[in-house]
């Protein structure tokens, strides 16, 4: 009897989530060493949300291009390329405040580096992973976002402490080099299917990359010839599609804004030390860890168990994440102590992670063969909700300043996240209307 091996796809998903964590692990880095540097030579705050929000521009010009390309060439190659080129750019950078221009290009850079890295991930899943798997596929992977985004806010404020806030940039080369040998050595495409109902079921080689204007067979009880065409019109005016559009500028609108500020409403809204906060300060992404891997299993278990349809299961975990979220960004101006903020910000990230069984899952529901473009469209209004919110808050900051408020005081702080809670409100009730959990984009 032939001994069982241990399926590829499952070690597939598991670099993808250690791709995700080094990525976060990045921008949290970036976040804090820049903010400690920024502090010590007086960069003002509107300043502050400049140099934070440029990572999205580039972010955002790569995500249409990386959806094609990974779909041109293939989702693997993509990924490669992408971390050997930002990580290349952190060991080469040097953090100084004073160089406006260089940590501008820098940090462009570096955006459209990791823009190609979430559609090719994509494209690469939804090869791979069979529709029974997605939900818990897809919540590893992106949960390796807050595990990454934990890990950086627990050791990173203690590595700058004691060799200085460049070497953090050194610290994450180090981490996407490693990453990148390891895809190197074991990322492969899957193998041609043996089986008829891979083409059906929306995965394996029936979603590999088609080259120019090459013809492929599909197997549905004949041969049947296709050319592979991108469908734009049909996925630009699609309200399913708008659906996970508009929810994915609302998760990563509340995500960037907490990111890049949590530091600043930690030191400076409520008069703490990152160093001395201890582990507490990991709480609101690991929380996102533990939620989106409990909500990838939540879903995969009611559609397996045909407890819920997938449409209506995408529509409880989105709501349910994105309504919780949205009082608990409310509350957190509110509560004053370190235990308090650390809990609402916890409830806030760990709900909206729960939330993305819901949205983030829904491009292999609604378009397998086009996840890749599709999420290259919703990403790209995430990251415009990166570039809006991370730097609308630094100027709702300046401007509490200008009015004489002390940026310390809850008033200061109250607009900045009332905004993301009444988005996480509006946005749930879009997708309540207007997803599904069928097949649109073949």
């Amino acid at each position: 009897m032939q001994e069982k091996k241990f399926p590829k796809r499952y070690l597939i998903v598991f670099l993808t989530f250690l791709c995700t964590c080094v990525c976060y692990i990045e921008r949290v880095g970036f976040s804090i060493a820049y903010t400690i540097a920024a502090d010590a030579v007086g960069v003002n705050q509107s300043s502050k949300g400049t140099i934070l929000s440029t990572f999205y521009y580039g972010y955002a010009c790569s995500q249409v291009p990386g959806g094609w390309a990974a779909q041109k060439i293939g989702g693997r190659r993509v990924l490669l390329l992408s971390f050997v080129l930002w990580s290349l750019t952190s060991a080469l950078v040097p953090l100084d405040p004073n160089r406006v221009l260089v940590l501008v290009i820098a940090r462009l850079l570096v955006g459209v580096a990791q823009g190609f890295i979430f559609p090719s991930i994509h494209t690469v899943l939804a090869q791979w992973v069979p529709p029974h798997e997605r939900s818990r596929s897809v919540s590893l992977t992106t949960s390796g976002m807050y595990l990454g985004a934990a890990a950086g806010m627990l050791v990173l404020p203690s590595l700058v402490k004691l060799k200085g806030p460049q070497s953090v940039f050194v610290a994450e080369a180090i981490l996407g080099a490693l990453w990148s040998l390891l895809w190197f050595r074991y990322a492969s495409d899957p193998l041609r299917s043996e089986h008829p109902k891979a083409a059906a079921a929306g995965f394996g080689e029936s979603l590999l990359p088609i080259k120019g204007d090459q013809k492929i067979k599909v197997e549905t009880g004949g041969n049947v010839v296709k050319t592979m065409k991108i469908p734009w019109k049909k996925i630009l005016i699609s309200l399913p599609v708008w659906a996970i559009v508009v929810n994915n500028f609302t998760f990563h609108y509340a995500l960037y804004v907490l990111m890049n500020w949590l530091p600043t409403y930690f030191e400076q809204g409520l008069q703490l030390s990152l160093q001395e906060m201890g582990s507490s300060k990991m709480m609101p992404y690991l929380n996102m860890f533990i939620f989106s891997n409990i909500g990838g299993v939540l879903a995969d278990h009611f559609v397996t168990k045909r407890i819920m349809s997938v449409t209506k299961t995408r529509k409880f975990l989105n709501t349910i994440g994105f309504i919780v979220a949205s009082l608990a960004l409310i509350a957190l101006p509110i509560f004053r102590s370190p235990g308090g903020a650390v809990f609402c910000s916890s409830v806030a990230l760990g709900f909206l992670a729960l939330g993305r069984a819901g949205f983030a899952v829904n491009h292999m529901d609604i378009a397998p063969r086009y996840a890749g473009i599709v999420m290259g469209v919703s990403n790209t209004a995430g990251t415009l909700a990166g570039i809006v919110g991370v730097e609308l808050t630094g100027q709702l900051l300046e401007a509490a300043k200008r009015a004489d408020l002390d940026i310390s005081s809850p008033q200061s702080w109250r607009a900045v996240f009332f905004i993301p809670g009444l988005l996480c409100i509006f946005s749930s009730f879009v997708f309540i209307l207007f997803s599904t959990g069928e097949r649109i984009l073949d």
